[in-house]
């Protein structure tokens, strides 16, 4: 019996975040974790702060609100990052990047980026430039969607 496409797009999405899950990429952080210093470390890199809102990492991640919140706690917990409330507003949490602890998290990253390195010899640089739009316009797509849901 012949799948059909949708059932094969699933079945290579889960395979594909499988192999990022399970990959131990993450040895020193969570896999979560991780994606929350990814965050906070490009916006340090951006801007020299590296400061976020709760609220970005939730949308952006995905996460459940209690899954971002035991995440970020035990970044705290760990010394990688800070919270704090913003002087503006005291609903909101921010997360601020500590640079000293850098080193940790570079070091997971390279990992992951080792792996990415892997990927795009296995597929060539079209097709990553394909997969990253791809992506792209199913993550613009969900965002859109559930803006008209809400």
């Amino acid at each position: 019996m012949e799948y059909d496409l949708r059932e094969q797009l699933l079945e290579s999405w889960v395979g594909l975040t499988g192999i990022l899950k399970n990959s131990r990429l993450t040895k020193e952080l969570s896999y979560n974790e991780a994606i929350v210093m990814l965050m906070v470390y490009r916006q340090y890199c951006s801007d020299g702060i590296g400061v976020i809102s709760m609220r970005d990492v939730i949308s952006k991640t995905k996460m459940l609100k209690s899954l971002a919140n035991r995440t970020v706690n035990s970044l705290e917990k760990n010394g990688y990052v800070k919270k704090e409330r913003n002087p503006n507003d005291s609903r909101i949490v921010n997360i601020r990047f500590v640079p000293e602890c850098a080193d940790v998290f570079l070091s997971v990253h390279n990992t992951s980026l080792e792996l990415a390195g892997h990927m795009l010899e296995v597929i060539g640089e079209e097709d990553a430039k394909t997969f990253v739009n791809i992506y792209r316009k199913i993550a613009l797509s969900e965002q859109k969607t559930k803006f008209d849901k809400e």
